[in-house]
């Protein structure tokens, strides 16, 4: 019988039968650390064809774009996206492997992704490798704009779908992430700042979750990361209901004190029609 892999992120996993399971649990053959993911989601059956099987998972399983029902035959190079994440099944044509990270790594200099050292370029950008780029022996991590970016995929989904309570959970993994950037020295890209702390305005607005605590922490990174706010996030500030949050005129007080005293050190500097917002934000109950 033929061998057969799936390949996530920078693994590799040899499937061995006769059924491999797939899901958040650690319990699972192939762990994948996602709410989007069931304990159990899948398993693959390692049978001449191989299938993948739904196991009632609650949002389902995709091969190649199709959303499947019940199970699917699998063919070398199919793309399976299981909750946020995307593994690829191939048959394997070398001597089977035990699973493990890739030891291996180039790290692009056009796009500053890792990839695996054996790829003749970037399987990103598509820069073809260079020899003193490689990195031998190490174990290289996603960037953490790959992991920020799930993070964030994953708390959209939440939101948009009113699951404020998972929503709230993963926002504070991702939350935790800035504040260990932030305390590291680390300056954040501007964009990166807009969409978490959006993130925070949406959950706080949110009836069930309604809680200062967001606004507050939102307001926060950016006094932290010297960060006059942008148009989306003072669009999310005056969409807020300030009669639910009653502390948070504090909070925003505080923000705009801060503001008019460090003007001129903020990036970008602030432009009247910002400051007047913000200004309106104080005196509108």
């Amino acid at each position: 019988m033929a061998r057969y892999r799936l390949k996530f992120l920078l693994q590799e996993f040899d499937l061995r039968g006769p059924e491999v399971v797939i899901g958040r649990s650690p319990e699972c053959h192939v762990t994948i650390e996602d709410p989007l993911v069931s304990r159990r989601h899948a398993k693959v059956l390692v049978e001449d064809p191989p299938r993948i099987v739904d196991l009632g998972s609650r949002n389902g399983i995709s091969v190649n774009g199709q959303k499947i029902e019940g199970s699917r035959t699998l063919s070398d190079g199919d793309r399976i996206r299981i909750g946020t994440q995307e593994l690829v099944f191939y048959v394997a044509t070398q001597r089977p492997r035990e699973s493990r990270t890739t030891g291996f790594m180039t790290v692009c200099q056009a796009c500053g992704t890792p990839y695996p050292e054996q790829s003749a370029q970037c399987p990103h950008c598509g820069a073809p490798r260079r020899d003193d780029d490689t990195i031998s022996g190490l174990l290289v991590e996603p960037r953490r704009s790959w992991t920020f970016q799930l993070l964030g995929e994953v708390i959209e989904r939440a939101l948009a779908t009113g699951r404020a309570a998972e929503a709230d959970r993963i926002l504070r993994r991702a939350a935790k992430e800035v504040d260990d950037r932030v305390a590291a020295g680390e300056r954040l890209a501007a964009e990166e700042v807009t969409t978490i702390t959006s993130f925070a305005l949406r959950l706080a607005a949110m009836q069930e979750a309604a809680s200062t605590e967001w606004v507050s922490w939102a307001l926060n990174v950016h006094r932290d990361q010297g960060l006059f706010p942008r148009a989306p996030l003072l669009d999310r500030l005056e969409a807020l209901d300030f009669d639910a949050l009653p502390e948070a005129n504090e909070a925003v007080a505080e923000f705009a004190h801060w503001v008019e005293k460090e003007r001129d050190t903020l990036r970008p500097p602030p432009d009247p029609t910002g400051v007047d917002r913000l200004e309106r934000l104080l005196h509108r109950n």
